[in-house]
């Protein structure tokens, strides 16, 4: 049957994600997890989900308690949120909702891999364009014609983040892949609460809830808008235990903003301990940092921490160049990075 595939399928390359060991003590620094567990009362509310008939019958195809509970925490309309197993299954949405087969897919470079995969799921183009050199969105973006545009924002593999008064000057169609956000000093959901039509913004439960075993996201858009992305979806793409869990996870900001200030403050740490053993580091918004260096290889240094049990993830990106991006861990695990780190140099 392999001949009756897709040509656009038989001749992609298809998204690699980072490396997820399953046997022994590894200090796991190369996909971005949150280093603390979820809030405990995750664990209070797929303890009651798995009880009495929460297994037998479907989920709520709309997640309507999540729904509600983010809107309250977030000062959002519930109408205008939409669940998915993950913000990668949102982004799959949404391409498949806007984007024909032929049509164009835009991204800064370098930036999240996976876009350029959704658009050879779709048989679509897909168009990069340079961030300038100091991180910012280049003149004239984002070009004309686009379906869709894809903009990570913290972007990956950079951390860095474009101004919303830039984006708020889009015109086209726009994701703003906001994965990263809860760790920023500021996000575009302001831009869909002020009723800005053309932009959805999509978050993640993956990084600052801790909850990227139970795969969950969202997106925020307008209520219509969403209506219409209803179609699109899978009838129940969330099950009861995440829907479950995030509702619990978001309702609990206190735990969360005591998590987030933990990260904020080893990533402080990190950038500038990193920086002193000569990593050109740029200054991040995520819960990760980016490093480059002038001196020597940086594929080396990455295989020789992983030969000592530290996995961080190499990135090369044609055109630019290669990084280490280094998730921000728990003190402990960061200290013991950095004496590797040391001892490699």
């Amino acid at each position: 049957m392999i001949e009756s595939l897709r040509p656009c399928i038989r001749g992609m390359a298809g998204y690699t994600p980072g490396e997820q060991p399953r046997e022994g003590t590894v200090v796991k620094l190369n996909t971005n997890e949150n280093p603390y567990p979820p809030s405990p009362r995750v664990f209070e509310a797929v303890r009651a989900a798995l009880t009495g008939e929460g297994l037998r019958k479907y989920p709520d195809p709309l997640g309507t308690h999540f729904r509600r509970a983010a809107g309250r925490v977030l000062n959002l309309d519930p109408d205008g949120i939409l669940i998915g197993n993950g913000s990668d299954d949102i982004l799959t949405i949404l391409t498949r909702a806007f984007v024909p087969e032929g049509g164009l897919i835009v991204s800064p470079t370098p930036s999240y891999l996976l876009y350029r995969t959704l658009a050879n799921l779709q048989g679509a183009r897909f168009q990069t364009i340079p961030f300038a050199g100091d991180w910012t969105l280049p003149k004239g973006w984002p070009p004309t014609g686009a379906h869709l545009t894809f903009l990570a924002n913290p972007n990956s593999p950079s951390g860095t983040t474009v101004s919303i008064s830039t984006i708020q000057e889009f015109n086209t169609p726009l994701v703003v892949d906001e994965a990263y956000a809860d760790f920023a000093e500021d996000n575009a959901l302001g831009l869909v609460r002020r009723g800005t039509k053309n932009v959805v913004v999509t978050r993640s439960f993956s990084k600052s809830y801790a909850l990227a075993g139970i795969r969950f996201g969202f997106a925020v858009a307008e209520p219509a808008l969403v209506h219409h992305l209803y179609k699109v979806k899978d009838s129940y793409n969330c099950d009861v235990l995440s829907l479950a869990a995030a509702a619990a996870a978001i309702e609990d900001q206190d735990y969360f903003r005591a998590t987030r200030s933990r990260i904020l403050a080893t990533r402080a740490r990190m950038e500038k301990a990193l920086g002193e053993l000569g990593f050109n580091v740029c200054p991040s918004q995520a819960n990760f940092v980016w490093c480059r260096r002038e001196d020597r290889a940086l594929k080396p240094i990455y295989e020789e921490l992983k030969q000592r049990s530290i996995l961080v993830r190499y990135m090369n990106y044609e055109g630019y160049g290669d990084g280490l991006r280094i998730s921000v861990g728990t003190d402990e695990e960061i200290d013991r990075l950095l004496a590797e780190l040391k001892a490699i140099l």
